[in-house]
């Protein structure tokens, strides 16, 4: 077996987890999730410094979606192939430069770049941080890492709680462009940590070798141009549906079928589509992340505007009855991250979506306030269990050679769910967020919701992961 290559003077325990990797993890995970939430409290001064609407800083959000997007399983396939570590240390200098660059942009779009350039910059966190939990149960011989993986994913929760009431507490002290400047000392941060502590290899980036010949795996910069190019036009029409931005599906179809023509017939594919379509509980994966995000993101976004325009509440009171959903997900993600059945959290987290999706079609602009929180208590209950009930569904159907590319493939998913949610909005939603606009996307979530429960309950291959190999085997 390929060994870890260990930075000097780290004492390594054989049967537990490195601790020492923890803080490069987190701190890589979080970077972005913290630029993904702490930006909602930043396009109203950004706006008026540049005399922007609001329709141009939105493209603020959808930079750093579409880079994230994009480039998630990109960066995770060059961290199968090259490791963790230099992908880890580049993404840092990627999201200092970024910061830079917007604590000094002259106007919108050098902003709107130096989101662009954040978004590539953080995405080697999460795919390194899951390649880095393999490897080190693969050192210590344990299967199943479940009190990392749900450090990792309450991490990411957590900032997004905290997120927005940190980016008004740095606009407070340096105006808009501190949330931008916040990124050089994170990225110095990370700099330090992964220089020290990150591994330059993990067994699985070890020795990249071609199925056939022994030949060092090449990347595939073709199949990486056409996936870009297909989910470019994808979200481009997700961002602005609209009957003249149809020839952006003839894009994607012609874009998606050069790429499946060019995946199938290379030796080294970026997107192994053989591996994909021999692994239909993988793609059950995937199509669980895009329903559940889809349904959870349209809770937060549509439900918001729905409060402020349909029920005439403030931003701020909005804000504030939202917040129990994300404790609430944080609680749940906490309790039962350790219990390694999957199925059950899925199931329960499916129907409850189903639920509150239901019961959003009975809210109208007199429904009590309490009401409306507790909807919110009932959304964190799927949030709390779905995410991170995915994330180790993932991990455990991936094997070492493509499973931090699949994780960043599954974070294209969450994001895609994040651009249906706001078409959604756009579809239904007139000049303001109406109580009929509200019904109608619910419509829609339920199919979602239904489609989702549907899906965890037909997939048997669920109740087998995240268990013991002995129990598994029995």
């Amino acid at each position: 077996m390929t060994q870890l290559a260990q930075p000097a003077g780290r004492p390594v325990t054989r049967d537990r987890f490195d601790t020492r990797l923890i803080a490069p993890m987190i701190l890589g995970a979080i970077l972005n999730p913290i630029n993904s939430s702490i930006i909602a409290v930043s396009l109203v001064p950004i706006g008026a410094a540049f005399g922007a609407p609001a329709a141009q800083t939105a493209w603020l959000v959808s930079a750093l979606y579409l880079a994230t997007a994009i480039g998630q399983p990109v960066v995770g396939r060059l961290v199968d192939l090259f490791g963790p570590k230099r992908l880890f240390l580049a993404g840092a200098v990627l999201a200092g430069v970024a910061g830079v660059l917007g604590t000094v942009a002259p106007n919108l779009p050098t902003l709107v770049m130096a989101r662009v350039i954040l978004g590539f910059g953080t995405c080697a966190g999460y795919p390194a941080a899951m390649s880095l939990i393999r490897s080190e149960s693969r050192r210590t011989g344990r299967d199943s890492p479940a009190g990392v993986l749900t450090a990792l994913a309450v991490s990411s929760q957590t900032i997004v709680v905290i997120g927005p009431a940190l980016g008004g507490l740095l606009i407070g002290l340096g105006g808009w462009r501190a949330t931008f400047a916040i990124n050089i000392p994170l990225a110095l941060a990370s700099l330090v940590v992964g220089a020290r502590r990150l591994p330059s290899r993990t067994p699985a980036a070890a020795a990249p070798e071609r199925a056939t010949g022994g030949a060092r795996a090449a990347v595939d910069y073709p199949g990486i141009a056409l996936f870009a190019a297909t989910l470019v036009a994808l979200l481009f029409f997700l961002m602005t549906p609209a009957v003249g931005h149809l020839y952006l599906l003839l894009v994607v179809v012609m874009a998606g079928a050069a790429l499946a023509r060019r995946e199938l017939r290379t030796a080294d594919p970026f997107l192994d589509l053989r591996l994909l379509g021999g692994n239909l509980p993988l793609l059950a994966t995937y199509g669980r992340t895009l329903l559940a995000q889809t349904v959870s993101y349209a809770f937060l976004y549509d439900y918001t505007q729905w409060l402020e325009g349909g029920r005439g509440i403030g931003a701020t009171e909005a804000g504030l009855l939202l917040m129990p959903m994300s404790l609430v997900g944080i609680l749940v993600s906490t309790v039962t991250g350790r219990r390694p059945e999957l199925r059950g959290k899925l199931l329960v987290g499916a129907a409850a979506q189903l639920v509150g999706c239901a019961l959003l079609l009975a809210v109208t602009g007199d429904t009590a306030v309490w009401l409306l929180a507790a909807l919110a208590v009932l959304f964190g209950v799927p949030q709390g269990l779905n995410n991170l009930a995915n994330q180790n569904a993932l991990y455990h159907q991936v094997d070492d050679a493509r499973l931090a590319s699949s994780s960043g493939l599954l974070r294209t998913f969450t994001y895609l769910g994040a651009m249906v949610a706001s078409a959604l909005s756009g579809a239904f939603f007139g000049r303001t967020a109406d109580t009929g606009g509200l019904h109608q996307v619910s419509l829609v979530l339920v199919v979602a919701a239904a489609l989702l429960l549907a899906l965890t309950a037909v997939d048997r291959s669920l109740a087998r992961l995240g268990r013991p190999a002995a129990t598994r085997e029995a």
